[in-house]
């Protein structure tokens, strides 16, 4: 082979002036790439410092906000003098892992039919099952708390499941949806050749293979679940408080700082579901 030193000459004048180029535009967005990095963490900030300030109090021995020393006080009377609060918070989890499942199903079987089947009515369909998601939650609470006053329905924890349900749902379908555009069709022919039936296609391939997007749907339907307020004060009945109910009643007479207490040990909870999920995802999709 014959070597030429023009050539290489010339190879090495055009990659130091692309790298010459590529130097020019890199400072050209370093200002831009500095102040989106600072919006960044300015905005982290924002929403992680209100959780240090309840993880740093909930070691506090006192109750109002002036710090004296460290304790555990708090996470004791949480333990063991706590009976109404270790209620609601059965009450919102219960509530909140049946309603969420119940979603995610309802959610995922109506995302896979409206996006694959043809039928009279679809967009209407399609437009109506947003409308939970862009409604007051007070319109929509209202409307429940009728709807259940007119088939003549205790308000409890039943109604407070079939209200967290309803307005779950829609997210559960978007998210699923989001994932079925990105879908391999031609799976689904494979799939029939080589002789599966529909309900094996739709348990044995289309289900592994939109299942991120149907743990993301149930994952964020257990947090709204879990948070809301509004509708579930306007559906719930005697002997239903869940824990956002039970904490609000609380700031007539001053929070106490057991919800502090609380509060870390959801964090920590969540934080440790994420990871599990994360990892259990990761691993569903290496096995696949």
């Amino acid at each position: 082979m014959h070597f030429n030193p023009y050539k290489l000459f010339i190879r090495r004048g055009r990659t130091s002036e692309n790298a010459k180029h590529a130097k020019r535009d890199w400072k050209k967005r370093a200002p831009q790439l500095s102040l989106s990095n600072t919006a960044l963490c300015l905005s982290l900030l924002f929403l992680f410092i209100p959780l240090f300030v309840i993880i740093f109090y909930s070691f506090n021995s006192a109750k109002d906000t002036t710090f004296q020393h460290f304790s555990f006080v708090w996470y004791e009377k949480l333990l063991f003098d706590s009976k109404d609060l270790w209620s609601a918070l059965l009450n919102s989890l219960l509530v909140a892992l049946t309603s969420s499942l119940v979603a995610t199903i309802l959610g995922t079987l109506a995302a896979i039919g409206i996006s694959w089947y043809r039928f009279a009515g679809k967009q209407y369909i399609q437009t109506l099952g947003f409308l939970p998601m862009v409604l007051p939650e007070v319109i929509m609470g209202v409307s429940l708390l009728i709807f259940f006053s007119g088939i003549k329905l205790s308000l409890g924890l039943f109604t407070i499941f079939i209200a967290h349900t309803t307005f779950c749902l829609p997210f559960v379908y978007l998210m699923v949806s989001a994932r079925l555009d990105e879908f391999d069709y031609s799976i689904i022919e494979a799939s029939h050749d080589l002789g599966a039936n529909e309900w094996q296609t739709l348990f044995k391939v289309i289900i592994p293979a939109i299942m991120p997007g149907i743990a993301g749907g149930f994952a964020m339907s257990v947090t709204m679940s879990l948070e809301d307020y509004v509708i579930t004060s306007l559906v719930s009945g005697p002997g239903s408080t869940t824990l956002p109910l039970y904490v609000y009643s609380m700031i007539r007479f001053g929070v106490s700082p057991v919800i502090n207490s609380l509060s870390f040990v959801l964090i920590l909870a969540v934080c440790v579901l994420v990871f599990v999920l994360r990892k259990g995802l990761k691993s569903f999709a290496n096995a696949r």
